[in-house]
């Protein structure tokens, strides 16, 4: 819809009045106008050559405890600081859907050439889309929807971050108490392989005995190898999160303090999962943000109507002066495509939010179950943990004295090895089970707040 006020008249000496309207109005806005400066892509990484030069870092060097990593890593992770970017955008778009349509200004002078007129003619006018008025509050609506769409999003990608930095440090405190696991163990088998070696060299047994030790050996030291290799790519990936160069070593202290997650406490609130979840936040926004849109495109379905007031003298001093209306008529474009596919995108939304939602619960529910069967194993490890310890003490002091082969004191070792990876093994798997489980409720992140406005898909938004 547009509304226009045209004059017209034939006094020349409205012409410099109007030139001199035009450059006034020219000089008060040129001092309005943006100016383009250019920036230039960064071509330096910034990684951290230290961690005391990293962004909340703590003031004095020590074992950094879950907590404290989360800090750095919100505060320094190079994918989070580039994806808050996006929010410079949302609030942007949300000052751009609340900007009307200027005013369009016309004008024009004839000048007489012929005929029997007596003077030069002029006309101006100003125009002014009257449709934007109508689905203003609608548009405004959406981006603002969109926007608050793009915060929750940024804050379920800083949960799943956390979410992947605790789990790096629970592998790499676990992983360090099995290295010295294996560490012990291994040197307690090549001392035994020395003593084999200086047996045989003495006469006191066969190459056959040398054997199972070196066969044994060679394993753990397999293992050894293995197990550092996974610890320096989990350190490399830590470092990553935080935007710290490989090389540093970041220390962790070896107790992990994860949030607590009761299980009875869990249950009790996936009735307001979806209040919590800024994944499930974010797509109740998008949800927000296309009812809107639909609201805007059956707005725009009604005939583009303009109206106003028409008037001038022309070149003879001739006025006239009425009303004047323009309206289209829709026949063929009734906005029909953009409400068909304004309505499938809102359907489209509710059933995703319904197969994340249960999914969601699904996974909670999943995870619950893992977590006991877990913990249930790790249980009922302890007593033959226990035992394998026992026997492998004994072993030590039975071989000692004589007591015990060779063979049967290295399978009593590896017994008990076998029997302390499983047992850390289990105890890594149950801290993941945690993290996961934190991660996906929300047990320790930062929060989000769903406004009382933004109700479930088939509600209403305000």
């Amino acid at each position: 819809m547009r509304g226009s006020l045209i004059s017209s008249g034939s006094d020349r000496g409205n012409g410099s009045w109007l030139r001199s309207a035009g450059i006034a109005a020219f000089s008060l806005l040129l001092p309005a106008c943006a100016t383009y400066h250019p920036l230039p892509l960064d071509q330096t990484p910034h990684l951290s050559s230290s961690i005391g030069t990293l962004r909340a870092a703590p003031s004095k060097l020590h074992p950094l405890s879950i907590a404290e990593v989360d800090r750095l890593v919100l505060a320094n992770n190079p994918d989070l600081v580039a994806a808050r970017s996006q929010l410079g955008v949302s609030r942007a778009q949300v000052e751009l859907a609340g900007i009307l349509p200027n005013p369009q200004v016309s004008a024009s002078y004839p000048f007489l050439i012929s005929g029997p007129g007596l003077a030069d003619s002029y006309s101006a006018g100003l125009t002014q889309d009257i449709r934007s008025l109508v689905t203003y509050r609608a548009n405004v609506a959406s981006a603002q929807a969109d926007a608050e769409k793009v915060n929750a999003s940024l804050l379920w990608q800083e949960w799943q971050t956390l979410g992947q930095a605790r789990l790096l440090v629970v592998q790499i405190v676990e992983g360090e108490r099995l290295k010295q696991l294996i560490k012990q163990t291994r040197e307690a088998l090549v001392a035994k392989y020395e003593l084999t070696k200086k047996a045989i060299s003495e006469g006191n047994a066969t190459v056959a005995t040398l054997s199972p030790d070196l066969v044994a050996v060679g394993d753990i030291e397999k293992s050894e190898a293995d197990l550092e290799r996974q610890l320096t790519g989990w350190r490399h990936q830590l470092n990553a999160l935080v935007g710290l160069a490989p090389e540093i070593s970041l220390p962790l202290d070896r107790t992990i303090l994860l949030p607590a997650v009761s299980t009875s406490a869990v249950k009790a609130d996936l009735a307001t999962l979806a209040e919590r979840r800024p994944d499930l936040v974010a797509l109740r926004f998008g949800y927000a943000s296309s009812e809107a849109k639909l609201r805007a495109a059956v707005l725009s379905q009604f005939p583009n109507l303009s109206i106003g007031l028409t008037g001038g003298r022309d070149t003879s001093f001739v006025g006239t002066l009425g009303p004047q209306a323009n309206f289209e008529l829709p026949i063929f474009d009734r906005n029909q495509g953009n409400i068909a596919v304004a309505g499938a995108t809102r359907k489209q939304l509710a059933d995703e939010y319904s197969a994340r939602l249960t999914a969601a619960v699904g996974e909670v529910r999943s995870l619950l179950a893992e977590r006991t069967v877990v913990r249930r194993q790790l249980a009922a490890l302890q007593p033959r943990l226990g035992e394998a310890r026992s026997i492998a003490a004994s072993a030590k002091d039975a071989f000692a004295a004589g007591n015990l082969d060779e063979r049967s004191y290295v399978d009593i070792l590896t017994a008990r090895l076998s029997r302390e990876q499983e047992a850390i093994s289990l105890e890594q798997t149950t801290l993941e089970a945690e993290v996961g489980l934190a991660t996906v409720i929300g047990a320790g992140m930062p929060r989000v707040t769903l406004p009382a406005s933004v109700t479930v898909p088939g509600g209403t938004t305000g």
